[in-house]
């Protein structure tokens, strides 16, 4: 009965571990896309704003 439970304590860790990874994984594609620079109509980068910092 022990084995089982450990078995099954050991299981739902490792779902557990996978299904956070799977989520991380899916917001770090929405945060790139969201983020990602949007291509102009003639298929070249947008220049800079007037106003942008020089870092």
């Amino acid at each position: 009965m022990k084995k089982l439970l450990a078995l099954a304590v050991i299981a739902g860790g490792v779902l557990f571990v996978v299904k956070r990874n799977k989520a991380a994984k899916a917001e770090a594609d929405l945060w790139r896309e969201a983020t990602a620079p949007v291509p102009s109509s003639n298929g070249t980068t947008p220049a800079k704003p007037a106003g942008a910092s020089h870092n």
